[in-house]
Parts: C-alpha cells; sequence; structure tokens
C-alpha cells in the first residue's frame, strides 16, 4: 500500500523537504559617539537573543515588514533601508514539533526613536549592545557571521 497525506512519516519527509521560508528581519542602529549599537530581543520561549524579525506581511514590502517588526517586537522606530544587508538561515521549531528553515532578509534601520510603550514591552526584554558583543551573544551562527561582516 502507498503511504498517504496522512501518514506522520511522509507528511515529516515533506516538511523538511520544503526550502527555506523567507523572513524579514530588521539591524536596528543607533550612534552612541563610541560606535554603533544593536538592539538585541529575547525570543519568546527560550529567551534567546536575536534581532527583531517576523513573517512577510500582506501589502507591505519586506523592508516595510522589518520596520513593523522592529516596532512590535523591540519599540524602535527609525529609517529602514530598502535593500536588505544580508540574510541569514536558522531552524524554527514549529509548535507541532517540526523543524522548517527559515531565511529572514536583514533590513538595517537608523533609530531615531526608541519607546517603552510598545505591543510586545511585556513579553520581551531588549538590550542595547555593541555589534561585535551582539556577534558574541547570539546564538545563531548565520546571524552572528553577518553581524561581525559590518
Amino acid at each position: 500500500m502507498l503511504p498517504t497525506l496522512s501518514d506522520g512519516l511522509l507528511r515529516t519527509a515533506l516538511e523538511l523537504m520544503r526550502p527555506s521560508f523567507v523572513q524579514a528581519a530588521a539591524l536596528c542602529l543607533r550612534d552612541t559617539g563610541s560606535g554603533p549599537e544593536v538592539v538585541l530581543i529575547q525570543t519568546l520561549t527560550r529567551k534567546l537573543w536575536i534581532i527583531p524579525k517576523g513573517w512577510p506581511m500582506p501589502g507591505k514590502t519586506l523592508a516595510e515588514a522589518a520596520a513593523t517588526e522592529a516596532w512590535e517586537e523591540a519599540g524602535i522606530r527609525g529609517h529602514v533601508h530598502p535593500e536588505p544587508i544580508g540574510a541569514f538561515t536558522y531552524t524554527k521549531i514549529k509548535k507541532s514539533g517540526l523543524p522548517v528553515q527559515c531565511r529572514p532578509q536583514v533590513f538595517r534601520i537608523d533609530v531615531t526613536e526608541v519607546l517603552n510603550r510598545y505591543p510586545e514591552a511585556n513579553k520581551r526584554t531588549r538590550r542595547w549592545v555593541k555589534l561585535q558583543e551582539a556577534a558574541d551573544i547570539v546564538q545563531t551562527p548565520g546571524l552572528a557571521s553577518l553581524l561581525r561582516r559590518l
């Protein structure tokens, strides 16, 4: 008998064979006089340090989606550059337990405003660090590599 789509093994195989999902990410930078700092936020469940990121949004470019993520997840407003400065790949574990590959396109945002009241303020910790320190803190190798190149 041939496997059907209801077979758990086949569903898992199909999930693993899918291409990477595109996401929009925000590299929020501010100048401190002693060099640029980047904002990091903690993930909701595992409390890992990352940059704001999320899924594409209908009717928005990836750059606009990155700006929205910066606001919602970190309380950041600023000038978003229209072209990505890079990308990285990571594995996201879905609620079902299945891993999916994600590839956020990273957009630079020059910070003009940092607000303490924003949609996810009570869910996430926000932290400003130098680029090199950020590269040492994040646990996603591709993101760390991107930060080291800046």
